[in-house]
């Protein structure tokens, strides 16, 4: 979060922002947008502070390798402009998401409503770990053991609550990741 900005500042200072994380195949796997700053946002994010992406077994943060950040710094608290100017980024940001990805879906539950999209500030893109700590973590069987268990979780709440379709959408995802993954480290397996 210290990382800094074109404009010199730590990007994580900014208040008002859209941020998407990436795994560890840098395929793109959630939008977000906040008015609270990136730094608080995307912590309560990796960390399970009442998030309910997190909460909800959408998103397991140690899944997040890299994160995306799209700065807004003359957005002025309170101003009519701010909902606006970040629901349109968003849009553009999830639409640039969907575009990059192999399953041509990332995991939001909640609908990410189509806008005009804007011409988005320039964006910083950082690692969350580098070096052994990385690689413990993007071991296939580590990632298809905990993507097995979020998928698990996250059809447990299904079953359990009366659920929007995005959740459903998000389940049939995570399989599509999970079914990737087996399949390349089947292959891997098998040279």
């Amino acid at each position: 979060m210290d990382t800094l900005a074109p404009n010199g500042q730590p990007v994580g200072n900014c208040q008002h922002g859209i941020y998407l994380f990436y795994d560890y195949d840098a395929e793109p796997i959630y939008v977000g947008q906040t008015r609270e700053s990136l730094r608080t946002r995307i912590r309560r994010h990796l960390t399970n502070q009442r998030t309910d992406a997190v909460a909800m077994r959408v998103l397991d943060p140690f899944e997040v390798a890299e994160i995306e950040m799209w700065p807004f710094w003359a957005l002025v608290a309170g101003s009519d402009a701010v909902k606006d100017t970040l629901n349109r980024a968003e849009f553009a940001v999830y639409c640039q998401a969907l575009e990059r990805s192999e399953f041509r879906a990332v995991l939001n539950e909640g609908e990410i409503k189509q806008a005009d999209t804007i011409d988005l500030p320039p964006s910083v893109r950082v690692q969350l770990l580098t070096g052994q700590r990385r690689a413990d973590r993007e071991h296939p069987d580590i990632r298809l053991a905990r993507r097995a268990r979020t998928i698990a979780d996250l059809a447990r709440i299904i079953s359990e609550r009366r659920v929007r379709p995005g959740i459903r959408r998000t389940l049939w995802a995570q399989a599509q990741r999970l079914e990737s993954l087996a399949r390349k480290r089947l292959k891997e397996m098998l040279l």
